[in-house]
């Protein structure tokens, strides 16, 4: 057994919950409303003296959406997913590839004893 007064078994916040009185009043917001160029509407709150981004991302799609629903922001170009061998052929060449394979060909033939 360990000494101390730790209380086992529990984390800050595990208590009840706790009412809106107990944590102070909560901020005027406003709802925004955001369309992107699938049609998708969402609207976000915002505390009444924030500042309004001009984007916001569709939870539905991902795509940006803008405050004018007549013109929505077009999608941002994503680059194609590269695979581990396009990273790697990158940085080096067919002949390094091939220096390479043959060390380790080597290195197995000599383990499995040919």
């Amino acid at each position: 057994m360990t000494g101390g007064n730790a209380i086992r078994g529990t984390r800050v916040g595990s208590g009840p919950a706790a009412s809106e009185a107990e944590r102070g009043e909560a901020a005027p917001r406003k709802r925004v409303d955001y369309w992107c160029s699938n049609g998708h509407h969402s609207r976000p709150s915002f505390a009444m003296d924030a500042d309004v981004p001009e984007e916001w991302d569709c939870p539905r799609c991902g795509l940006p959406a803008g405050l004018d629903q007549e013109n929505p922001p077009s999608a941002r170009r994503n680059e194609p997913y590269k695979s581990h061998l396009a990273y790697v052929k990158e940085r080096r060449s067919d002949e390094d590839g091939m220096a390479i394979l043959e060390e380790a060909l080597t290195k197995l033939r000599e383990r499995k004893g040919r």
